[in-house]
């Protein structure tokens, strides 16, 4: 039985690293990667960074497979995503076989938390349907969500009101009516200037925990041109970008019959 960890490995600032993530970096034998080209090797760079700090003596091996592209083009959404996370199994699966032996330890090491918006448990699964024997075992991490109310210094919730969290592409169709602290997530679309008519804020950050960090925040219609400005900017600078963020509508006042 080959084991595999997954590792929430934070935001992208290495002290985001957990305690039970050292211990766990330190049990590993093999660590699997999948390369994103040129463009993202700065993410790459930090995962060593990472194995350099907290698992300096060595021992492991890291290997690399390509990541599979994935049709953005499409307007099958679902269809797209099922294909891409499939042949990133296939990746996946080639390198555990290839490269670790029954009874020793791989890992993968997952941005965030494994279980927030990331495909490395469902190819995981995918594998082990396909009768390929996988122990499996998830360590959290710091989600870009909690890094990012942190940073801004704001709880992510309201006392007494749901949060949802949710995709650009869903918040592009609607922001519902009942909830009032919406975080999103994968949003290339900038979908929050559909909404700019709301009272509301907005907490939005890219590269959330790493040197090119930026923050802004602010009432949305005052804010919004100016966070599409620079994320585009951000884009263009480094051919790539990890953004997320709170929107928030103004509280009722007692005289809306607010409790």
């Amino acid at each position: 039985m080959r084991r595999i960890l997954v590792i929430g490995i934070g935001a992208g600032d290495p002290e985001h690293i957990t305690m039970q993530a050292v211990t766990a970096l330190r049990q590993v034998d093999v660590f699997f990667v999948l390369d994103k080209g040129e463009v993202k090797q700065d993410l790459v760079d930090l995962r060593q960074e990472i194995l350099r700090r907290y698992a300096p003596d060595g021992g492991y091996r890291v290997v690399y497979g390509r990541d599979p592209d994935r049709d953005r083009t499409t307007e099958a959404y679902v269809e797209a995503v099922d294909d891409w996370r499939k042949r990133r199994a296939d990746v996946c699966q080639q390198m555990i076989t290839a490269e670790l032996a029954d009874g020793q330890t791989g890992a993968f090491l997952v941005w965030g938390d494994p279980t927030l918006y990331d495909s490395t448990l469902a190819i995981l699964d995918d594998i082990a349907s396909r009768g390929f024997e996988l122990d499996i075992e998830v360590i959290p991490g710091i989600s870009s969500v909690s890094a990012l109310v942190a940073r801004h210094r704001v709880p992510l919730n309201q006392v007494g009101r749901p949060v949802q969290i949710t995709t650009g592409r869903r918040l592009s169709e609607q922001w519902p009516s009942d909830v009032d602290d919406v975080v999103v997530m994968l949003d290339a679309r900038t979908a929050f200037t559909g909404h700019v008519g709301e009272d509301a804020n907005i907490y939005w950050g890219a590269y959330i925990g790493t040197p090119d960090e930026i923050l802004i925040s602010g009432k949305l219609s005052e804010v919004a041109e100016e966070i599409v400005a620079k994320r585009a900017e951000a884009r263009q600078r480094k051919g790539w970008i990890m953004d997320t963020y709170l929107l928030r509508r103004s509280a009722p006042s007692a005289a809306d019959g607010a409790p």
